[in-house]
């Protein structure tokens, strides 16, 4: 019988130390591959399944590797120390980490044998099947609502929303892991009072849904697009302001009965 910890997965960064996507602190494994095309991705560089070259800062960078389960574990481990003192663990992240079901399964199934807390960011953009067979190893589902109008939503993203919506139901009434609403706040998209409403709506009836996280639009992916050779379709946009960013948070809060924060 083959040995799960031996299945292979493409990824492009592990980030460590880090205090976001999730409770306490956290080491991030970025999957490769997305089936949506954010016209505001901070990582296009995840998008491709392929390996690529991206320029930084003046240089040639290979983005992009084959690793096992067992290889990514002895980096997780590294830090039990820091996620028992904080609440922490591991965090997959993208990418989508659905477009890679086997390999983002093993891994949390292996930290879960570790003793290590499991969370996962993720439009939940697959086959309920697929997502199905990962919850039990899964402890915090951080889920993206984009939009709720799916003809602004596929303009944006390249995909409707139907399914993930769907799937935000399947995942909420399943009860196997916590949940909280990650809604990134991008201008001409969705920062409207009324859109961040219709979102909060929405999140307020997912049964057990503990948190909405507003997070504000950044520049910060833009060179990476320079370094791929690719037009940043949002290099006019300007980042939300801070007054405003508490406006929606007020409005979250109101129209969904949840707790709203801003940041991840």
């Amino acid at each position: 019988m083959k040995d799960y910890r031996q299945t292979k997965g493409r990824i492009f960064d592990i980030q460590k130390f880090s205090i976001h996507d999730g409770d306490g602190i956290r080491t991030i494994v970025f999957l490769k591959g997305c089936v949506l095309r954010c016209r505001w991705c901070c990582n296009p560089e995840s998008q491709e399944y392929a390996v690529q070259t991206m320029r930084v800062a003046g240089e040639e960078k290979v983005i992009g590797r084959d690793v096992t389960v067992a290889e990514v574990m002895e980096t997780v481990e590294q830090d039990r120390p820091y996620y028992y003192r904080s609440k922490g663990g591991l965090t997959l992240s993208g990418g989508e980490s659905l477009c890679q079901p086997e390999f983002a399964g093993a891994l949390l199934r292996a930290a879960k044998e570790s003793g290590i807390s499991t969370a996962m960011e993720s439009m939940a953009c697959a086959d309920f099947g697929v997502i199905e067979k990962i919850l039990p190893y899964l402890d915090h589902y951080l889920l993206d609502i984009k939009h709720m109008d799916p003809v602004k939503h596929k303009e944006f993203t390249g995909r409707s929303n139907e399914l993930m919506l769907e799937n935000a139901g399947k995942i909420a009434r399943s009860g196997l892991c916590r949940l909280s609403i990650r809604v990134p706040v991008i201008p001409t998209f969705n920062d409207s009072v009324e859109e961040i409403r219709a979102i909060a709506r929405y999140a307020g009836k997912l049964p057990k849904a503990e948190k909405i996280h507003l997070l504000p639009y950044h520049r910060l992916g833009q060179d990476k697009y320079d370094g791929l050779g690719r037009e940043y379709l949002m290099r006019d946009i300007v980042p939300p302001e801070a007054g405003h960013m508490q406006e929606l948070k007020r409005a979250a809060e109101a129209e969904s009965g949840l707790a709203c924060q801003i940041g991840g």
